[in-house]
């Protein structure tokens, strides 16, 4: 019933337009077939028996007409067409318009349809055959006159066709525009050329038939084993491409109708955003239901078959008739949604999906869990067209279950692999293959393109500013494989401190002077370390890099930054990490965090580890010649520690360039390390033989067990920035760090804290015994020649006035 209802409905806004034309209609067809209706009871009498029986067949045929699987009633098949056209030629068009009426009455009962549906469809078919009888009018005079069909009889015929085409097909197009507000042309061109087939094979029937009747009434009745033909053919070709749109286990409409059914959803939420509808907005949901391997992998397939099933059931139950329920394939569904005013609505759609997934499945007496991650993308804002709504809906739904999450709305930051992000990857293989740090080699720079529109400052990876020149790129926490270490500025009501920290940093110390201002120098309190001004100056902005720029003309490439690792009881700098940058010739300085990971996800992270390795074995090689035997750490991905490669360039270049294992040092995080233990315990074990130290990175942020800590032959670990920024001034961070240098010391590993920016987190490290420290305290991280000039310039001072210090594991 609430189908019927749906199909006699019609939106209250178009009340007025719709019924007015129909009754406009109603009244056209009235007095264009009042004459020959006035005249039709004196006629019956002189009526042959052929006419009864094209009659009788034609009320009898409507009784059942053809409904294409997906189209409207408007495009149904109604056989009476055939009789009534040519009743139309032989007895004139009063009797063709009777007849036909009484087969719109019966096929309106058969389909439900209200009064005024009826009546237009009547009053339509009333018009049709009133304009092909005046086409026939205008022809040479009565066909088959001589019981023959001459050419000219066929042309009028076939004109006369034509015209009852046109107003029919016309004045249905124009009801459906009125009724639901499609444009004209979509909605004429929508269904021609089904209508072409069915409609004018019927019309062009019609003389055939006229024919029979004209040699014997018995041939009339036979006309119905080809009608009978066409219709069947009509409805296994219907039934087919219906089943083509449907998936063979749910029933429910597959990838290739749900396309179908977005596409035509675009269309008209594209019209009401047109007209500033509110309700313009249209939501792709798509569900991936979670554990279902485990299901087919422990009960069969056969119970997997049921519990989709099952699921598509309680899907098509808990969502409304306005949104379509697909299965696009093994666990995955979709769900369309429209007449959305924003994400609000979407999420609420998304909830009634979580809810009918949230009870059990009971399956043989066995209650199933089987939720699913639920990603959402809404048009017009994430997509004007079905490819873009569903990749985005898939990034979400992956963005999902990656967050251990039901829901989540489609966002740009969490598409890996955008088109920009491909463009970029493209680039940076470019720039690995060339063998060259400078990308210009492969992609000249246009002017300007160095510096952001209007300000000159770097842009990341995503487009948002980033400092540029020397300073440190601000990185999200998470993942930072070569990547920077995110600072914030430092501030210290103690104008003494803050000269130091100034001092310290050779970028924050050239924002406070002009470049005609020689460098003051910091005074030299008793407790504090002490630094000289560097060589010469290095960048433009503040210490946060609020205000720097791109120089014009500096080097594109790929390059190495190196941030000083200091022994915190002596003040002496005992190593370095080396640190990832690059700056794209027309992006500017690309955020690492957005480097690492669109490398990491193809063989170019390969190639990025093998030109890192490369880099940093040669920078210490230069140092060594220099005089200096300073340590480099560096972070590793995990699918480097998944092969045996690392460890075999590793090896290759220690020998090349004579340089002492344990001067190179590998950093490896708890989520690494925790992705595939036995494969990167394999490799940490030969870089162990060879001589390369071991760290344990953001230690305290994953979920490596503490026997990790005793089995792995780790020589450092580092205390993750996220703990000791907030030591300082939160507990429960100082007493987290306390812990893990405790445990550390206990295990004999040396002990690094990141992130220390301040003279306060210096002296509390030392007195909880932590040996190294890093941080924008004492230095950022700056190219080779700039750290060479800045360690020139360097004098160690040890932290004065505290006690309790332990000894711990030289560095």
């Amino acid at each position: 019933m609430e189908a019927a209802d749906l199909r006699n409905a019609v939106p209250p806004a178009r009340v007025g337009p719709f019924f007015g034309f129909v009754g406009a209609t109603v009244v056209l067809a009235v007095g264009l077939t009042a004459g020959p209706l006035a005249s039709l009871p004196g006629d019956l009498a002189t009526l042959p028996g052929a006419f009864w029986i094209m009659a009788a067949l034609a009320v009898v045929c409507d009784a059942r007409p053809f409904v294409p699987p997906g189209q409207r009633h408007s495009s149904a098949v109604f056989p009476s067409i055939c009789f009534t056209f040519a009743i139309l030629v032989a007895w004139g068009p009063g009797a063709a318009v009777a007849v036909q009426t009484a087969a719109v009455v019966v096929s309106g009962w058969r389909l439900r349809h209200v009064a005024w549906r009826t009546a237009f469809n009547a009053a339509q078919y009333a018009c049709a055959l009133a304009a092909a009888d005046e086409v026939i009018r205008l022809g040479p005079g009565s066909a088959f006159a001589d019981d023959r069909l001459h050419w000219t009889d066929a042309v009028a015929l076939a004109g006369a066709a034509v015209a009852w085409f046109v107003v029919s097909y016309g004045l249905v197009s124009m009801a459906v525009r009125l009724r639901f507000g499609d444009p004209w042309w979509p909605t004429v061109r929508r269904g021609l050329g089904f209508e072409l087939l069915a409609t004018g094979s019927l019309l062009l029937l019609a003389p055939v038939l006229v024919a029979a009747a004209r040699a014997s009434a018995a041939l009339i009745p036979l006309v119905l084993v080809p009608l009978f033909a066409v219709y069947r053919m009509a409805r296994l070709s219907a039934d087919q491409e219906h089943l083509a749109a449907l998936d063979p286990l749910t029933g429910l409409p597959n990838r290739k109708a749900l396309l179908t059914e977005v596409a035509e959803q675009i269309r008209r939420h594209a019209e009401r955003g047109a007209q500033g509808m509110p309700d313009g907005q249209l939501a792709l949901l798509l569900i991936d239901l979670d554990r279902f391997k485990n299901v087919n992998d422990a009960l069969g397939h056969a119970v997997g078959d049921r519990l989709l099933v099952a699921v598509s059931d309680r899907l098509t139950s808990a969502l409304g008739s306005r949104d379509m329920v697909a299965r696009l394939g093994g666990d995955e569904f979709a769900v369309v949604s429209g007449g959305l005013t924003g994400v609000d609505d979407a999420r609420r759609v998304a909830d009634r999906v979580v809810r009918a997934l949230a009870e059990p499945v009971p399956l043989d007496g066995l209650p199933l869990d089987v939720g699913g991650s639920i990603g959402i993308a809404l048009f017009p804002e994430h997509g004007e067209d079905f490819a873009t709504l569903m990749r985005h809906a898939d990034v979400a739904m992956y963005d999902a279950k990656h967050r251990n999450d039901t829901v989540a709305v489609y966002a740009a930051e969490s598409d890996h692999n955008s088109a920009e992000r491909l463009g970029l990857l493209a680039d940076l293989r470019r720039v690995l293959e060339s063998g060259t740090t400078d990308p210009l080699a492969f992609h000249p720079t246009p002017a300007g393109t160095a510096t952001a529109a209007g300000t000159g400052a770097a842009r990341g990876g995503d487009g948002a500013a980033l400092p540029a020149g020397d300073d440190d790129t601000p990185v999200p926490q998470g993942s930072r494989r070569w990547g920077g270490r995110r600072g914030r500025p430092t501030t210290h009501p103690d104008e003494l401190i803050n000269q130091i920290i100034t001092g310290a940093d050779p970028v924050r110390r050239r924002a406070g002077r002009t470049d005609d201002t020689p460098a003051p120098r910091p005074p030299e309190p008793a407790s504090a370390p002490e630094w000289t001004p560097p060589a010469g100056p290095v960048g433009s902005g503040t210490a946060d890099g609020t205000d720097q720029r791109v120089e014009v003309g500096e080097p594109c490439g790929i390059t190495m930054y190196y941030q000083p690792q200091v022994r915190i009881a002596t003040g002496e700098v005992v190593g370095v990490e080396a640190l990832l940058r690059w700056r794209h010739p027309r992006r500017g300085m690309v955020d690492p965090e957005e480097l690492i990971r669109v490398a990491e996800q193809s063989a170019v992270m390969r190639l990025l580890t093998r030109r890192v390795v490369d880099d940093v074995v040669g920078q210490l090689a230069r140092w060594s010649a220099a005089g200096s035997t300073l340590r480099a750490a560096l972070n590793v991905s995990v699918r480097d520690l998944h092969t045996g490669e690392i460890a075999d360039q590793i090896g290759d270049l220690l020998t090349r360039y004579a340089i002492r294992p344990d001067r190179l040092q590998l950093e490896i995080t708890e989520g690494a390390l925790m992705a595939d233990p036995r494969r990167v315990l394999d490799t940490i074990s030969r870089l162990h033989r060879i001589g390369v130290a071991i760290a344990l990175d953001d230690f305290g942020t994953g979920y490596s067990s503490l026997q990790h800590l005793r089995r792995l032959p780790l020589s450092e670990v580092k205390v993750d920035r996220s703990f000791v920024l907030g030591m300082a001034d939160d507990p429960d961070d100082a007493a987290i760090v306390r812990s893990m240098i405790e445990l550390a010391g206990a295990l004999g590993l040396r002990v690094v804290a990141e992130g220390v920016e301040d003279e306060r987190t210096w002296r509390l490290l030392h007195a909880a015994g932590c040996d190294l420290a890093q941080g924008w305290f004492y230095a950022r991280p700056m190219p080779a020649d700039e750290l060479t000039a800045w360690l020139a310039r360097y004098r160690p001072v040890r932290p004065a006035g505290v006690t309790g210090s332990r000894s711990r594991p030289s560095g």
